[in-house]
């Protein structure tokens, strides 16, 4: 989903805090285990395919859909590629589902950024509810206690750091859209069907 006026609220947070002297988001993951890497698929895989993606891009959560699934299958499962999901939150409710996703045992994570992706329509876009109510129940659901829930929305420096990755994105990937794939560092933004995604895999050395 390209960027607009909507999403720049995140966007002006994240250029203020190029120049406050913060930590690096490489220095924040050697700090935080939080923010270390969540991936699936071998280590050694020969291709590396990284996901820029935010929990409130309907784009994104259509791949997810769509084509995630024959991805894992066939190229994760396989051992064909190491896939790294990398937060570019657009908006508040997505930057508080990925506090949410990261709070979680790593183990819990691509599970429970599935089930955001797949349910939007309850807990993002839903008017006649309270956004972020959904979000706690969905993280009760995921094993997370309601004291976790609060102190986790709460916690600015897990807040900060991901905004430093999404302003790292934009400024080392060049990332304006979600979702953005790197395949071994190749960029191609926007929805992929599966077929264009294997087909970008076997381009990278797949």
């Amino acid at each position: 989903m390209p960027m607009n006026r909507r999403h720049l609220m995140l966007g002006a947070g994240s250029v203020a805090l190029a120049g406050t002297g913060l930590i690096t988001p490489a220095m924040a993951q050697a700090a935080d285990p939080r923010m270390a890497d969540r991936a699936v698929g071998k280590a050694d895989a020969k291709v590396t395919v990284i996901e820029y993606f935010s929990l409130t891009c309907p784009h994104c959560a259509a791949f997810h859909r769509t084509t995630y699934p024959q991805v894992k299958k066939e190229l994760i499962d396989t051992g064909k590629i190491r896939f790294v999901f990398r937060d570019f939150p657009l908006d508040q409710l997505a930057l508080a589902g990925a506090m949410v996703a990261r709070a979680l045992p790593a183990d819990r994570y691509e599970g429970f950024v599935g089930v955001l992706l797949g349910s939007q329509d309850r807990w993002a876009f839903n008017r006649n509810v309270n956004n972020m109510e959904e979000i706690a129940k969905l993280a009760a659901l995921a094993g997370m206690s309601r004291p976790d829930f609060e102190k986790t929305i709460g916690d600015d420096g897990l807040r900060r750091a991901i905004l430093e990755g999404r302003l790292k994105a934009e400024q080392t990937d060049k990332v304006d859209a979600t979702p953005t794939f790197l395949f071994n560092g190749n960029k191609q933004s926007g929805e992929l069907s599966y077929d264009r995604f294997a087909e970008l895999v076997a381009k990278a050395g797949g």
